[in-house]
């Protein structure tokens, strides 16, 4: 269990407790705080208080954050379109609709229950519930994902990510007709304090880089490959929302009148990294899926 102190500032001064601890970390859900207050995980000056408490001038805040629920994943076959594969590492297409690993409540059909079945070595550097798991995509965002095989190629690749040298490119079609070919996007993200399952551009979120090329332009939409210099949460499709551009098929940061396609149109199909072990520059390339294929014939047709 890990125990945090924080003093509570003059401009926190008058809020609720359980709004002002969500905004302390972009991990923390204001309805997960709620629950830590309710099992007095929570104590202000050393009492228990309830989560609508009205903060005051140094307060001192302790939070005892509860180890994380470790689950028995269970190894699932599945038919994996793996790319690439060593002792170290594998590169693995993810399709679209898959999880990448379980989370309590959530535990089978995922990446991880597949990838368990098929390799036995997986880093756990990550804990059980993402073992080799070195970073994510979403639910509805097809492509690519390096898998770690043990902890050296672990450290190896997280710090690749860090350094910003691995190539992430994605391809998307956005609302709206981009005028210029090339962009830069830099705008800081963090959690959106009016819905937490949501990421938003905040001033004081954490920096955020996206560039774009446009490949190809349609009647009202447009056909685009987004590079990641860094990875945040949801980042390409808060980026393009940002710009004016939102993905087509997006049901959270999509217009509401959009394209039917079963979740956004992003597949992740550029990855490159050099070898954990050898050093050597590794690329891969996935091809768009069919249904994604089929949404670029369709807004051929209908220019």
């Amino acid at each position: 269990m890990e125990k945090l102190i924080h003093t509570i500032k003059e401009d926190q001064v008058g809020e609720r407790l359980d709004k002002v601890l969500s905004t302390l970390n972009n991990e923390w859900s204001r309805s997960q705080v709620q629950q830590w207050m309710q099992d007095a995980a929570v104590v202000v000056n050393g009492h228990k208080v309830k989560s609508s408490y009205k903060c005051s001038a140094g307060d001192v805040v302790e939070i005892s954050i509860p180890d994380p629920e470790e689950l028995d994943v269970i190894p699932e076959e599945m038919d994996l379109d793996i790319f690439y594969e060593d002792s170290d590492c594998l590169v693995v297409n993810k399709p679209k609709g898959m999880v990448v690993h379980p989370a309590p409540g959530h535990s089978t059909g995922t990446l991880v229950n597949g990838l368990m079945a098929h390799c036995k070595d997986l880093s756990g550097i990550n804990g059980v519930l993402r073992p080799g798991i070195v970073h994510r995509i979403d639910k509805d965002t097809s492509g690519l994902l390096m898998v770690a095989k043990n902890d050296l190629a672990h450290e190896s690749l997280v710090n690749q990510l860090v350094a910003k040298t691995v190539t992430r490119k994605y391809r998307a079609i956005v609302h709206g007709v981009i005028p210029h070919d090339y962009g830069t996007i830099d705008a800081p993200l963090a959690r959106d304090p009016k819905e937490r399952q949501s990421m938003t551009v905040v001033d004081k979120g954490k920096h955020a880089v996206t560039h774009f090329q446009v490949l190809e332009r349609f009647k009202d939409f447009t056909f685009v490959e987004c590079q990641l210099e860094t990875g945040r949460t949801h980042q390409i499709r808060v980026h393009m929302k940002y710009i004016g551009y939102p993905l087509a098929g997006d049901p959270k940061y999509g217009p509401r009148k959009t394209l039917e396609i079963g979740g956004q149109a992003l597949h992740a199909g550029i990855l490159g990294f050099n070898h954990p072990r050898t050093n050597e520059y590794l690329e891969f390339e996935a091809p768009l899926p069919n249904d994604f294929v089929e949404l670029l014939v369709s807004l051929r047709n209908n220019r």
